[in-house]
């Protein structure tokens, strides 16, 4: 498995320097997220676009993702979340990302099922445009499908090879699945997982990584014994926990108790 952290755990640090934490701490990958405070993100240009993607090439470190925030079961008109979901799509294609982040957002406005719908509808219209750019959609398992089944409700509907999961682990910890439940729902879609750390289901401040409550060695173990090889991205969510510790000093030993974690499943 590959290694890959979040820009959420940096908020508005300038690329070269997120790619200077990659490069020395060992990880192989960056998931960028794609709001409008951080420095890349959709409203960049044709140039800016080709000058991040010269960035990762050169520092030798790869674009996972495009973290957007496309809420693809929200109430409102498909057609504005539709463009959402295409200007990260072409976003990922311009920087050699494989993959964009959606969330379900499904709210309570509607019933469950009309929100797996809606979601599938969305998504299946924005998966054929994905396959023409090489790029998949992924929807996270949070808020309103925080667990692999609530997922795998909608992508089952979608049926398309473009549109598929992201496993985000706190939030399936929190539906009350287990790890081995959370990957038997999400393997035939899955793109790739975020790992992080919290204290408690009701303390989510981020810790470091095995500091916590979150079953991560039962992650590493289900996704080793089943020959996953994907990537595994620390979303460590200092953004929207100021008191949090900063990331840049915890990332060494980060990859340091994944590869310990790998080391183990093996």
């Amino acid at each position: 498995m590959k290694l890959a952290f979040s820009t959420l755990g940096v908020p508005g640090l300038p690329l070269a320097d997120v790619l200077g934490l990659a490069t020395a701490h060992g990880y192989h990958g960056v998931e960028l997220r794609a709001h409008p405070e951080e420095p890349v993100n959709p409203s960049l240009g044709p140039d800016e676009r080709a000058a991040v993607a010269a960035q990762f090439e050169a520092a030798g470190v790869e674009p996972l993702g495009v973290a957007g925030y496309a809420r693809v079961a929200a109430p409102g008109d498909d057609d504005a979340v539709i463009a959402e979901m295409r200007g990260l799509l072409e976003l990922a294609r311009d920087l050699g990302a494989p993959y964009i982040r959606v969330f379900p957002g499904g709210g309570t406005e509607r019933s469950a099922e009309e929100a797996d719908a809606v979601a599938a509808r969305r998504l299946g219209t924005a998966a054929e445009y994905a396959a023409d750019l090489g790029v998949r959609i992924l929807l996270e398992t949070h808020d309103s499908h925080r667990t692999g089944a609530d997922a795998m409700r909608v992508l089952g509907l979608v049926g398309h090879r473009q549109a598929g999961a992201l496993w985000d682990v706190m939030h399936t910890w929190l539906g009350g699945e287990q790890p081995s439940e959370s990957y038997a729902a999400l393997s035939p879609h899955l793109g790739y997982v975020q790992v992080k750390d919290i204290a408690s289901a009701e303390d989510t401040t981020p810790l470091a990584l095995g500091a916590g409550v979150l079953p991560l060695t039962e992650v590493v173990d289900v996704l080793s014994r089943h020959g996953w090889d994907g990537w595994l991205c620390w979303e460590y969510e200092k953004r929207w926990y100021e008191s949090a510790a900063p990331l840049p000093e915890l990332l060494g030993r980060g990859r340091e108790h994944l590869a310990r974690l790998l080391t183990d499943a093996a």
